[in-house]
């Protein structure tokens, strides 16, 4: 079973909606019984950090959170759930965030783009990641953000996006990955990308 952790976000029901649609049973829920003991856990993620922060220690979904991921179980983070996997958000003036790669999210910054950063665009790959296999290297995402990950450590950058800078558009360290694009918007492309994530074991080996 697929977790897909319940915070009050917009967009889970349309994750819901793309599992399903490629064969895939999930749960919405925010039980930390149900989620420590999921297949695999989902953070799909709108909003801003600084009130999804609050959710998640109300709730106490990050300590289901750190659980999962000391644990081994492979999680993914979509959108927000890019940013909230760093140690602290630019947005809301400074929020602390859970801390599971190092790195911040920081805000787009000057005149020449528009913000947020919003429709399709393209993935420049560094490292080959399991949750990639046989996705088109022209394949276009769909984003919608006006923040954007910067992790410390290049090794946890999986893939870079251009929109006036070169940021972070997919991170991640061991059974933990995260994409700044919308999966479940991106087409069959985004379909891909989540149905490898839905057979990946959480290793970084290429098999």
């Amino acid at each position: 079973m697929i977790a897909l952790v319940n915070y009050g976000a917009g967009n889970l029901t349309s994750v819901a909606r793309a599992l399903q649609h490629i064969g895939e049973e999930c749960t919405i829920t925010r039980e930390h019984d149900v989620i420590r003991a999921s297949d695999r856990v989902i953070f799909p993620g709108v909003g801003a950090a600084g009130e999804a922060m609050e959710v998640i220690r109300r709730e106490g979904l990050d300590t289901a959170i750190r659980h999962v991921v000391a644990a081994g179980i492979p999680f993914l983070g979509i959108c927000l759930g890019a940013q909230v996997v760093l140690e602290e958000s630019e947005e809301d003036g400074g929020t602390p965030c859970l801390g599971i790669i190092p790195g911040t999210a920081q805000r787009f910054q000057g005149p020449a783009i528009k913000i947020p950063h919003m429709g399709w665009n393209n993935l420049s790959v560094r490292a080959a990641h399991p949750v990639l296999a046989g996705v088109d290297a022209r394949a276009q995402f769909y984003f919608v953000h006006s923040y954007y990950p910067a992790p410390a450590r290049d090794e946890d950058v999986i893939a870079t996006t251009d929109y006036g800078i070169s940021f972070a558009s997919i991170i991640g360290r061991g059974n933990v990955i995260a994409t700044q694009f919308h999966i479940e918007k991106s087409g069959e492309h985004g379909l891909r990308v989540l149905k490898n994530f839905c057979t990946w074991n959480g290793s970084v080996a290429l098999c």
